[in-house]
């Protein structure tokens, strides 16, 4: 639980550090954060074995954090510094890592639905007994090639958790303005593709889907789909001021279903952790991410020739 708590608490202030970062031009381009969507990342990741696989969307910093890449790593690649996990050619967006099994954030909505089968099918091949967990956003739920990778990932009974972060909003419609069927665990169903709607504000509930998830996969009864009920607190961007929807709904998700608060709750009452001892965690944290964000600010820029590097696979 103390864990959860830490985890949680490490994206959070790391995706507000990004947001000033934002804010003060360090990082350019887009830059989407996973504020108040921490439980799902979190809960799932936590379940998941060094065999196992993730990709997701854009929406990417914290998931990469799970994956074991340290912090000051991943805000040089928001700044785009040669240090950078992705050697600062990735940015907000597009990181990624073999090294950690994180195949990337990715710009193109929907697009890692097919590439996470792709993993899958290269799981099942090798016979690795990975699973690859593939994130998706209710936007992107309403993308063509989803049902297609969801028709071969059945046909071929793939090792594939397809997670779909339903975090109501997608760019800026909210999903019954959407989506005709707005119970967007039920979209494999005509696939023959079980699925699970999950509280995803609860990391507990998270956890136990995960389980789950992968008992089923491991199994090798095919695929399945979580259907992971979020909320994120900012836009879906830094460059969206959110307009539609209210402040006082913003605040009324917060004060009733807070993620990190609801595990500090559960510490405080059920397991008599001390007050300090959380205090302790949230400096530690806070350091950990300035000295991330200072590290960022004053590490070098890539050489020209950078650009050269990493555009094939072979050497050349």
């Amino acid at each position: 639980m103390l864990k959860f708590y830490e985890d949680m608490l490490l994206i959070r202030r790391f995706e507000e550090k990004a947001g000033q970062l934002y804010g003060l031009g360090l990082i350019g381009g887009f830059c989407h954060l996973y504020i108040g969507q921490e439980a799902v990342a979190v809960g799932l990741q936590s379940a998941l074995t060094d065999k196992d696989s993730v990709i997701t969307g854009y929406r990417d910093h914290g998931h990469m954090l799970l994956c074991g890449i340290p912090p000051k790593d991943v805000m040089a690649e928001l700044t785009g510094r040669q240090a950078g996990i992705s050697k600062g050619k990735g940015g907000s967006m597009h990181m990624f890592s073999v090294e950690h099994k994180f195949y990337g954030g990715h710009g193109i909505v929907g697009a890692q639905v097919s590439l996470g089968a792709g993993l899958a099918f290269s799981h099942k091949y090798n016979g690795d007994g990975g699973v690859c967990l593939a994130y998706f956003g209710d936007g992107a739920a309403n993308q063509g090639q989803v049902y297609e990778s969801f028709n071969m990932a059945e046909l071929w009974k793939l090792p594939i958790i397809f997670v779909i972060e339903n975090n109501q909003y997608a760019m800026g419609t909210s999903v019954n303005r959407a989506s005709s069927e707005d119970q967007l665990y039920r979209r494999g169903e005509s696939f023959r593709i079980p699925g699970l709607q999950i509280d995803g504000m609860d990391v507990l509930a998270a956890r136990g889907a995960a389980e789950e998830a992968l008992a089923w996969v491991r199994a090798g009864k095919g695929p399945i789909i979580l259907e992971m009920k979020t909320y994120r607190y900012r836009g879906h961007s830094m460059s969206d001021p959110a307009k539609y929807r209210s402040r006082d709904e913003v605040q009324a998700v917060r004060d009733k279903s807070d993620p990190i608060e609801h595990v500090k709750k559960l510490l405080i009452d059920d397991h008599g952790t001390k007050e300090d001892e959380l205090k302790a965690i949230e400096q530690t944290i806070r350091k950990q991410v300035n000295e991330a964000a200072d590290f960022a600010e004053s590490t070098p820029e890539p050489e020209p020739a950078e650009l050269y590097t990493d555009v094939l696979v072979e050497k050349y």
